[in-house]
């Protein structure tokens, strides 16, 4: 196999607690269990030689590999067609119906020859605890047991399995109309084996998969032009999804860099306050009012568990069972993907002040009357009390959104979103008419336009730009006239996007910002983002460019893998970079979608 496939070359699997990325070549190169924050069992993906693979798939050499979505599901099959046959693997995870946390997850992975004659090989090598820890393996006939500290892993195939060292091989032989598979079962040490295999057994369980994702997709209402797009991300997000907490991961992986070879390389596998917000949107507008409600209900647990404390009372990022223990440390023994070091685990962005996330809780939960009304008296008074320690403390420099490392700044994005804070919270205490000092509020929330209006302009630009007293651009200011900070035709925004046009723009890619302008206290450069890409789309949309959005939007759909998944960012030569699938990217890529149709269909006179 590719010591290192490209980062696109995968697609996902889960069970909404894990999720497991399967390269074209049939190869598992990254999983972590039991949640999404656990240590790696495989990471091939960032070291080939320690992190750990499963590989099965045909020998032949001359094969062709082509991976795509069983319609509507989270079942990937890999099809492999050599001169000898065609064969296919097919890779899902039972999902997690019980919403309670569990150790036992189970990877099922499906053979069959579809022509001809196939020689399918099983190479599975476990490196538990990224690595770091040793196991044992207990082999009889077509299972295997993996013993390591703490976990156990099951492999039970229907064929038989070799012992290599610690580790196992197999090979099996189908002819036209034939199926097999493997089962790979992780639990707690000690943990009672799975059920004897059957092929009759998996192939229920692939059914039952099957329906489970279809009658869940059947909630869409997305009636738009790009049903399968919208309905690719909207999976992805649920995949993304911590089912017991309602908490989204930012991405399924950690490590994988902005930059091959530079040092981005950061821990995805937590719930940012700020793309769980903005996605409780992206959920709505297709109709999965349960997943958006399960998010704010998370959230609002967050700030609870704060009030009365003397400290902020939210930080920018969580583990999926609101765990606010993020220590980031390094994986000195992995050399990262192509290099990329260093690999680290967990995310001091944690601790950053970004005050923007305020803006963003406030948001969420305004958004929609369905999740909206159903806030109790505690949880307004939960919000009530943030506004009002807000209106003491949002004029201060933060981090911001781009969480850089290279000293506070007074940046116009936070501020933006402070004044969404204190605007939704009006609007939420009108509407259901709650308690509120309004008048602090109102206070506080027109000191805040004032001063952004002021300070946040560059005349040289003639834009708003990422912090006062600079002229650097920033592209999370796309946002300004989707939260109704600015109208979206308005002289001063118009000339923004223009700026971003001439500034952030490439190809119709946008860029966060220039490094080079305003230093963030990393090494190296990073490409084009995909979140911005898509925010810039909504921006040009709402503006009434639609031409230029619409070609924007379809451009930026070649840059998708092959089963329509999107990584952080876009490099130079349109490789994918950085951590995948990315959550954020996917919500915008919804967000643009719903905006750019009703645009559309509003110039159609629909």
């Amino acid at each position: 196999m590719d010591r290192y496939p490209p980062i696109a070359d995968h697609g996902l699997v889960g069970d909404l607690q894990t999720a497991a990325l399967v390269s074209s070549q049939g190869v598992v190169d990254w999983f972590a269990a039991p949640r999404f924050d656990s240590p790696s069992i495989f990471a091939a993906l960032l070291d080939h030689d320690r992190g750990g693979y499963m590989r099965l798939a045909p020998e032949h050499p001359d094969a062709t590999c082509k991976q795509l979505y069983y319609p509507e599901t989270a079942i990937l099959v890999t099809r492999f067609m050599s001169p000898d046959g065609v064969g296919e693997v097919v890779d899902f995870m039972p999902p997690d119906r019980t919403r309670t946390a569990t150790d036992r997850h189970t990877l099922i992975r499906v053979i069959r020859a579809v022509r001809g004659t196939v020689d399918f090989t099983l190479e599975c090598r476990p490196r538990f605890d990224y690595g770091r820890a040793e196991h044992r393996l207990e082999l009889d006939g077509n299972s295997g047991l993996f013993r390591s500290p703490g976990l156990d892993a099951h492999l039970q195939a229907s064929f038989p399995l070799e012992r290599d060292g610690q580790d196992v091989r197999g090979r099996v032989t189908l002819k036209a109309g034939e199926s097999g598979g493997a089962v790979f079962t992780v639990c707690a040490s000690g943990g009672a084996a799975p059920a004897p295999l059957t092929v009759d057994g998996f192939t229920a369980q692939l059914d039952d998969t099957g329906h489970f994702w279809q009658n869940w997709l059947r909630q869409s209402r997305y009636r738009g032009r790009w049903p399968e797009l919208v309905h690719r991300s909207v999976i992805t997000l649920k995949l993304l999804t911590y089912a017991p907490t309602g908490a989204l991961v930012a991405a399924a992986t950690m490590g994988l860099p902005e930059q091959v070879g530079g040092e981005r390389n950061w821990d995805y596998r937590f719930t940012w306050v700020r793309d769980g917000a903005l996605s409780v949107r992206a959920m709505l507008d297709l109709g999965f009012v349960e997943e958006a409600t399960d998010f704010v209900h998370w959230l609002i647990g967050r700030l609870q568990e704060r009030e009365g404390k003397e400290e902020e009372p939210l930080q920018t990022m969580y583990r999926i069972d609101g765990n606010a223990d993020l220590p980031e440390e390094t994986l000195e023994h992995f050399e990262g993907y192509r290099g990329s070091s260093p690999v680290r685990i967990g995310n001091g962005a944690a601790d950053q002040l970004q005050l923007d996330i305020y803006g963003e809780a406030l948001y969420a939960v305004s958004q929609g009357r369905e999740i909206a009304q159903q806030n109790t008296y505690r949880g307004w008074k939960t919000m009530a009390r943030l506004l009002d320690w807000l209106a003491d403390h949002w004029d201060r420099p933060d981090e911001g959104i781009w969480e850089t490392r290279g000293g506070r700044q007074d940046f116009t994005y936070s501020r933006v979103m402070c004044w969404v804070a204190f605007d939704h919270g009006l609007s939420l205490a009108e509407d259901f008419r709650r308690p509120a000092d309004v008048v602090k509020w109102r206070a506080a929330r027109d000191a805040i336009f004032e001063q952004v209006m002021e300070r946040g302009w560059s005349e040289r630009e003639g834009a708003f730009i990422q912090h006062y007293g600079g002229d650097v651009l920033d592209a999370s200011l796309l946002l300004m006239p989707r939260v109704q900070f600015i109208a979206p035709r308005d002289p001063a925004w118009l000339s923004t996007l223009d700026a971003m046009d001439r500034k952030l723009v490439s190809d119709s890619l946008v860029y966060r910002y220039d490094p080079a302008a305003s230093p963030d206290g990393l090494r190296g450069s990073e490409g084009t983002f995909s979140l911005c890409t898509f925010l810039y789309v909504d921006a040009l949309a709402r503006a009434g460019r639609l031409s230029q959005a619409r070609y924007t939007f379809e451009k930026m759909q070649t840059y998708a893998n092959h089963v329509g998944l999107f990584a952080e960012e876009v490099g130079p030569t349109g490789e994918q970079l950085g951590n995948f699938p990315q959550a954020f990217t996917h919500l915008s890529l919804i967000m643009a979608a719903t905006t750019l149709d009703q645009a559309l269909d509003a110039e159609n006179g629909r």
